[in-house]
């Protein structure tokens, strides 16, 4: 089953966090040059991961400003 193209964080956003990592690994010129495709998955792994984990930081901060939104 595909998983859902729709989440809590617009693509945009997802795509902005993926190239900041990208420049943090040194990856930008690579990318620009080739392309996604061409990247390896160990690259595409490497930028990946992070933004696993600061997505993840980034929907407890939003959730958090939501409950405290209702609160008020």
């Amino acid at each position: 089953m595909p998983r859902s193209t729709s989440g809590l964080i617009p693509h945009e956003i997802r795509d902005a966090f993926k190239w900041e990592i990208a420049s943090e690994l040194g990856l930008t010129d690579q990318i620009l040059t080739r392309g996604w495709a061409e990247t390896t998955s160990r690259d595409c792994g490497r930028i990946g991961g992070k933004i696993g984990g600061n997505m993840v930081k980034v929907m407890v901060q939003y959730a958090q400003q939501a409950l405290a939104n209702q609160k008020t």
